[in-house]
């Protein structure tokens, strides 16, 4: 099976009293939990991709800090891929598409943080590097947004980037209902 696990900055800063708390992160890492020990108990490949910021004075994501820390609830095994990046995308100047082409992967799973910024832009770049994309929806957390001095509710934020990558750019589902080896994980 040419499958997948992609876990997208699923880190200690997003969570409570972390430097930038995400809007229920710790129930999305749940769900991302469920879909992980699927994929260890079905021995399929799964990938950690880990921000840290370049600058010493970044507000988050600080490299070496316990915040820039994968979340215990994910946390890697030795044999799991834990990729580092330095921006949104994934795959912009990181090894993921190569240690994916290793292993054959041609269809993604995918959980992670934030919704709009990084999950968005490596399901996009995913797809534009031909990868089918299947996206656990409340296994991704984002925040509340302004934009021209309004609050956008991360619920919003959440609904309106799962509606613009459906169809075109992944599969988008639930924890509850992702089905593995044909049939439906719980």
């Amino acid at each position: 099976m040419n499958l997948g696990l992609l876990l997208i900055d699923i880190q200690n800063d997003y969570f409570p009293n972390g430097k930038f708390e995400l809007y229920r992160a710790e129930e999305a890492a749940n769900q991302a939990k469920k879909i992980l020990q699927s994929f260890r108990e079905h021995g399929l490949p799964v990938f950690h991709v880990r921000h840290i910021n370049q600058s010493p004075a970044a507000a988050f994501f600080v490299r070496d800090t316990e915040g820039v820390q994968i979340h215990k609830s994910v946390c890697p095994q030795d044999s799991e891929t834990v990729i580092e990046k330095h921006t949104p995308d994934s795959f912009y100047q990181t090894n993921l598409k190569s240690e994916l082409d290793k292993k054959d992967i041609r269809h993604l799973v995918v959980c992670g943080m934030m919704t709009h910024m990084c999950v968005d832009t490596t399901v996009r770049a995913a797809r534009s590097l031909g990868y089918d994309i299947t996206l656990i929806e409340d296994a991704c957390a984002t925040r509340d947004l302004e934009w021209n001095n309004a609050v956008v509710p991360a619920p919003v934020v959440q609904a309106a980037f799962m509606a613009s990558l459906s169809g075109s750019f992944a599969e988008i589902t639930t924890a509850d209902k992702w089905k593995i080896c044909g049939k439906t994980d719980k």
